[in-house]
């Protein structure tokens, strides 16, 4: 792996609970400490739930926090904008969390350390050649040789100009936007506070965790009208022009960095043995706070992929349906975040208009789905229930031999399938392989006392969960032949 931030991590964590040997370099001498993205969707705390490390995400972050939005000192409107949306028996994580980026990354480094891999700081890479076998990469002054190669490493990718690919699209004539990590005196840490102009704005966001605010504002301008670096004085000169309020005292400015709106992706994911994933592969609006989750994302996908392959329990063609399926949600993820900034833009022209015009369901990612891969079959007509390439759902269960409470996703923790058996059928001895977790919901299995497994995904059929969590086959409940040519055709 290239590049040690969500995106990179979550892979290294995703092989390496399968057995995979992976090494981790970074060109950073030191761990970033800036907030950069500063939350999750419901569906990145579903992986992190996989991963086993969602209690510490959890720990680490906050929910409902709502955005007040300010003229002058005086507060015109105060909104949550997933206010209403709680825990339900399919979705058990129904809402964003809020957490700095560094944590998240801290938070995968300490679970990665669990497999025995530390992430490789100052390893620069400097360049790589492929063969038939694999890659060559020269990271510093050392040789590594690998199966794999993947480019995590950002808008500025070495890994993505090595193959020669370029990220095509646009970059929009949109105001450059300043942003840091600061303390900031006079303001509560209840809400996010905005103050947002046609003629500009400055928001200051209370991080968890930390005593520290992400403020985000219009850049300062020149005699020419040039934007000027970010600075301590700037931020506070910004926030005494926009938002006016005495005594409040902006200081102990810890990182800084501007941000430009691009809207760019490349057209390829995979050259032979390297794969591209997150900023390497695509940037976008920050509207929607989708960048830090997608790559994750996408690494999710990749993940097991990689480690069937490397097992033996999948030829290599199965590495071209991560370009197959991830592609196409790289383009949707670029109009819809570029929607969302203009739906922003046009909200803030009104009283009390602000980010929570974007708050849609698709930014919970839940409704991400994969109908058009070649992984996704459907070999029983059925008038309900999900479809496959659809997420599978979560749902509660008791197991009646020792009277537990347990969840879908408890079953599905892992680096395995998951076949559901819903109602009568054949038992499933002879797809139990270690590739394959069964799992029989009904008579000789667990019991769905309350309903919510037939709620959530209809009766009679045999159901093929995915290791990523979403559902490659529908079948009959009889039909475990379907399942043995889906796992074969891997």
């Amino acid at each position: 792996m290239v590049g040690a931030g969500p995106t990179g991590l979550t892979l290294a964590c995703d092989l390496a609970r399968r057995g995979v040997a992976v090494r981790v370099v970074d060109r950073a001498p030191e761990f970033p400490v800036g907030s950069r993205g500063k939350g999750l969707t419901p569906r990145s705390l579903e992986v992190f739930d996989d991963l086993a490390v969602i209690d510490k995400v959890l720990a680490s972050g906050t929910t409902h926090l709502p955005h007040r939005k300010y003229q002058g000192a005086e507060v015109i409107a105060e909104v949550d904008p997933e206010a209403g949306r709680v825990p339900t028996p399919d979705i058990p994580y129904p809402t964003g969390l809020l957490i700095p980026q560094w944590r998240v990354e801290h938070i995968l480094r300490e679970r990665l350390a669990d497999f025995g891999v530390e992430v490789e700081r100052g390893a620069d890479l400097r360049g790589f050649a492929q063969d038939a076998d694999g890659v060559t990469a020269t990271v510093g002054d050392a040789r590594i040789r690998a199966r794999y190669l993947a480019g995590c490493d950002g808008g500025r990718s070495t890994v993505r100009r090595t193959l020669g690919l370029t990220l095509r699209g646009r970059t929009p004539d949109v105001q450059l936007m300043a942003v840091g990590d600061l303390e900031a005196d006079g303001l509560g840490r209840d809400a996010w506070h905005q103050w947002l102009t046609p003629d500009g704005g400055i928001m200051l966001c209370p991080l968890p965790g930390t005593a520290a605010f992400q403020v985000q504002a219009s850049h300062e301008l020149d005699g020419d009208g040039s934007p000027l670096e970010p600075t301590l004085e700037r931020f506070q000169r910004t926030f005494d022009r926009i938002a006016g309020v005495p005594g409040v005292r902006l200081h102990n400015l810890t990182w800084r960095s501007t941000y430009r709106v691009n809207v760019r992706m490349v057209d390829r994911l995979r050259v032979g043995p390297v794969f591209l994933a997150g900023d390497a592969a695509h940037v976008h609006p920050i509207a929607g706070g989708l960048g830090m989750n997608s790559g994750i994302q996408d690494a999710y996908n990749l993940g097991w992929k990689l480690g069937a392959v490397l097992a033996g329990d999948a030829s290599s063609g199965l590495l071209d349906t991560y370009e197959e399926e991830r592609l196409p949600i790289a383009s949707w993820l670029l109009d819809i975040t570029s929607d969302l900034l203009d739906a922003v833009l046009e909200a803030i022209k009104e009283k009390g208009g602000g980010l929570d015009a974007i708050a849609a369901t698709e930014l919970t990612q839940l409704m991400l789905r994969y109908p058009w891969s070649r992984l996704s079959r459907q070999a029983a007509s059925r008038s309900a229930g999900p479809r496959a390439g659809d997420r599978a759902p979560d749902a509660p269960l008791r197991d009646p031999a020792t009277g537990r409470r347990l969840r879908l996703f408890d079953l599905f923790r892992g680096p395995h399938f998951t076949l559901l058996r819903l109602g009568e059928g054949r038992a499933l001895d002879d797809v139990g392989t270690g590739l394959v977790k069964p799992c029989l919901v009904g008579p000789g299995g667990f019991s769905d006392d309350d309903g919510h497994v037939a709620d959530a995904y209809g009766t009679d059929a045999l159901i093929l969960v995915r290791p990523d969590g979403y559902i490659g086959l529908v079948a009959a409940p009889a039909d475990t032949a379907a399942v043995g040519d889906y796992l074969r055709s891997l």
